[in-house]
């Protein structure tokens, strides 16, 4: 099976398994906010994926 790269280029796995990404909706509009929410913006989320989904889209990776 094929590898998804458009989610490859997106998410990063871990040593211990994890799927980490950044969080919607924060590419613009960022001038507004306070200093702290702008800077929990670049930090990483965890994404909770079946395995099923995993092994279909992240095949190249994990």
């Amino acid at each position: 099976m094929k590898t998804n790269k458009s989610l490859t280029k997106r998410f990063r796995v871990t040593k211990s398994g994890k799927i980490l990404g950044r969080k919607p909706g924060g590419n613009h509009f960022n001038a507004k906010q306070s200093r702290n929410r702008q800077l929990e913006g670049k930090r990483a989320v965890s994404f909770a994926m079946t395995t099923r989904t995993k092994r279909r889209m992240l095949t190249g990776l994990i």
